[in-house]
């Protein structure tokens, strides 16, 4: 079998339906609209959610909740796995960790999280620290330092 000889299982396939090409076509005249009313209408019918005039679910229902999303701070994630290879004693701060590119762009900050293992004692200054990562920083013989 070649490339050439494939073709799209019968009945797989189906062509477009062509409306408002002509009454031959079936579809002509009212294009499959029907007749008149507002969804016959250009640009007709309803916006999502309207029920004809009754008041929608949506303003029914009471709201819940808050949104923290002004205030809300995104973190920069880095893993301890990332960190293996720095020199032991080097002091990894944010502005080492862009020129290394393990952080591109910058958000509010950087998290330090645990996924991986330490074997180098660093000093490590971010924004914050998972309680593991803290853990084994300080158990590969390092320190944690809060920005």
């Amino acid at each position: 079998m070649n490339l050439h000889e494939l073709s799209p299982a019968p009945g797989s396939r189906h062509n477009k339906k062509r409306i408002g090409r002509g009454i031959g076509s079936g579809m002509g005249k009212t294009s499959t609209r029907g007749s008149k009313g507002q969804w016959a209408r250009s640009g007709g019918g309803v916006r999502p959610g309207f029920e004809g005039g009754q008041m929608p679910l949506f303003r029914r229902l009471p709201k819940r909740g808050f949104s923290n999303e002004p205030f809300k701070k995104e973190y920069n994630i880095v893993n301890l796995a990332q960190l293996e290879r720095f020199a032991a004693g080097t002091v990894v701060t944010p502005d080492l960790l862009k020129e290394n590119r393990i952080v591109r762009n910058m958000k509010d900050g950087i998290k330090i999280l645990g996924k991986g293992d330490l074997h180098v004692a660093l000093t490590v200054r971010a924004h914050a620290f998972s309680g593991t990562a803290a853990e084994k920083i300080a158990a590969a013989g390092g320190s944690v330092e809060v920005i």
